[in-house]
C-alpha cells in the first residue's frame, strides 16, 4: 500500500527537498522486507525523528540514505544525486556531506580527543600523511572548533577512554561537524545513555539542527525525547511508513498505529 493510498501525502518537489524516497523498497537476502514501498520527503533543515519498534525498519531506512544499506527497488535520492547508482569515489563523495552518528560511538578509545575528531579528514589527506598521521594545521583548527560547538573543548587531549559515555557521544558528533556535512544522520545516539546525559546530547542536535541549519534525521526509541526535541515524525511499522507528521500531532491513536498494542510501553 503506497503513502498516498494510507492518507499520507508526500512533499511535492522542491528546491528544499535534501532526501526523496520513492517506492523504496529493501529486501535483505534472507527474505526479510526492511521497507516496503516507501515514499518520503526530507526538506533541507529539518529535523525528524524515525519511531518504530524494534525491527520496524527505521535503521534500514537511515542507512539506506548514505547506502550503508542498498536498496532493493526504487529511487532514492539525496540533494538532487540517485544514491542507488553511485559507486567508488561518486559514493565517498556523498558520504562525504553525510554525518553518521552510531549507538556505540565509534571511538578509538585509547588515543585522545583531538585524535578521534582529527580522522574526519583521514579521507581527503594524501597518502604520505595517512601512513604518518601528520594532518595539516587546518584540519586541527577545524577539529579544535568541532569540539568547541558541542562544549567539549576542555578534553582536547584527554584519552576517549576516560570520558563518560555523553561526553563520548560529543566527540562523536564533534567528528561528525570536522567533515562539514549538510545532513547528520543518528541511529540510536541516545539509546546507551541516561536520562539526563540523554537530553544533553538531544540539545546538541537541535542547536546543530538550528544554528547550523544542517539536516538531523535521528532513529529514536525514546518517544518522549522524539516529541520534546524533534520537528517532525515519522512512524514506521513492518517496513511502512504509518506516520509522517508534526510531533504536535502525535497523541495515543498515532501511537497505536505505531506501536500497536506495546503504544503505552513506548512513552
Amino acid at each position: 500500500m503506497s503513502q498516498k493510498e494510507r492518507g499520507l501525502s508526500p512533499s511535492p518537489q522542491s528546491d528544499r527537498n535534501m532526501i526523496v524516497f520513492k517506492d523504496v523498497t529493501k529486501v535483505y537476502p534472507n527474505g526479510t522486507v526492511g521497507l516496503k514501498d516507501v515514499d518520503l520527503t526530507i526538506d533541507d533543515g529539518e529535523f525528524v525523528a524515525v519511531i518504530g519498534l524494534s525491527g520496524a525498519g527505521k535503521s534500514t531506512l537511515i542507512r539506506a540514505i548514505n547506502r550503508m544499506h542498498a536498496i532493493t527497488s526504487g529511487t532514492l535520492t539525496v540533494n538532487g544525486t540517485d544514491v542507488s547508482r553511485l559507486s567508488g569515489k561518486g559514493l565517498r563523495k556523498l558520504r562525504r556531506t553525510i554525518g553518521m552518528i552510531f549507538q556505540s560511538f565509534n571511538l578509538v578509545t585509547r588515543t585522545t580527543v583531538i585524535r578521534n575528531v582529527l580522522t574526519a579528514f583521514v579521507p581527503d589527506l594524501p597518502l604520505w600523511r595517512r601512513v604518518l598521521g601528520i594532518f595539516p594545521k587546518s584540519a586541527k583548527l577545524k577539529a579544535l572548533e568541532a569540539l568547541d560547538k558541542v562544549g567539549i573543548l576542555e578534553k582536547v587531549y584527554t584519552r576517549v577512554d576516560q570520558l563518560s559515555g555523553g561526553q563520548q557521544q560529543r566527540v562523536a558528533l564533534a567528528r561528525t561537524l570536522a567533515q562539514n556535512p549538510s545532513i547528520i544522520l543518528a541511529d540510536e545516539p541516545v539509546a546507551a545513555l541516561d536520562p539526563v546525559t540523554a537530553k544533553a546530547v538531544m540539545d546538541d542536535f537541535r542547536n546543530i539542527n538550528r544554528n547550523m541549519g544542517i539536516t538531523v534525521v535521528i532513529n529514536i526509541h525514546h518517544v518522549e525525547l522524539a516529541l520534546e526535541y524533534c520537528d517532525r515524525v515519522i512512524g514506521v511499522r513492518a517496513g511502512e511508513v504509518v506516520f509522517d507528521g508534526p510531533a504536535s500531532s502525535v497523541d495515543k491513536a498515532v501511537l497505536a498505529s505505531i506501536y500497536g498494542e506495546e503504544s503505552d510501553e513506548a512513552v
